[in-house]
């Protein structure tokens, strides 16, 4: 019995690892989305009986919710519910206020300076700051607690670049690039690559080399350019 057989039983058929509960929910969904199993215009059951029919937290079915909508598979009205809006991934994913097209453009504009100011002008406290960060998402098991650092890893480069400017724009698209990474993880397991890649910033970063630093966050920004193209193309 798959997930999907489990979930319209209203039990699941075995309880789910919290490493992988989040990403098991949502492939189950979706693959009800895409077959038509859940049809467009249908009202997913509340967060409450979802969790209960999978042996999950809400907060769990929270994370799978966020990325049916991030992929336009679904929308969820405050007060109302979920809907399925589409039986299909979107031409583009929905990131908060921003699109991955967006933050895919922007990104590099903004975080390949900024690893290289870092390199040249961070403090040993902004230093220090940047490796217990690293160190606590190589040891992180929850999910939603990585994606946390993940974002506070990237906007703590924009601030030991010194740069003001870089610094508020990468404050701003934070909540974005959290659902951005949420979804990558969730979809196309990206968390333990993104852990390898960011240690090679890190490193540069220590070492004082702006040119290290500068080419290991494009090989990063490339890479998860990479696996959102992935994703769109299916």
């Amino acid at each position: 019995m798959n997930l999907s057989d489990s979930r319209t039983a209203g039990q699941p058929a075995f309880p789910l690892a919290r490493l992988s509960a989040a990403e098991a929910v949502f492939n189950a969904i979706r693959v009800d989305i895409e077959s038509g199993l859940v049809p467009v215009g249908s009202k997913l059951s509340s967060e409450a009986t979802l969790a209960q029919q999978y042996g999950v937290s809400r907060s769990v079915i929270r994370e799978a919710l966020r990325s049916c909508t991030a992929l336009g598979l679904t929308v969820t009205k405050t007060g109302k519910g979920t809907f399925v809006v589409a039986n299909k991934v979107a031409n583009d994913l929905t990131l908060g206020q921003y699109s991955a097209r967006d933050l895919t453009e922007a990104r590099p504009h903004i975080e390949i300076p900024a690893a290289g100011l870092a390199a040249e002008r961070r403090t040993e406290d902004e230093l220090d700051t940047l490796r217990q960060i690293m160190a606590a998402m190589a040891t992180e098991t929850d999910p939603e607690s990585w994606v946390a650092l993940d974002s506070t890893f990237h906007a703590a480069i924009a601030r030991a670049s010194g740069n003001k400017v870089f610094e508020s724009v990468v404050a701003d698209i934070r909540d974005a690039l959290a659902h951005q990474s949420e979804t990558l993880n969730m979809v196309a397991d990206r968390q333990h690559a993104s852990d390898i890649e960011h240690q090679l910033i890190l490193a540069a970063i220590e070492a004082g080399s702006a040119e290290d630093a500068r080419t290991a966050m494009a090989s990063h920004l490339e890479a998860v350019g990479h696996a959102l193209d992935s994703i769109l193309s299916k």
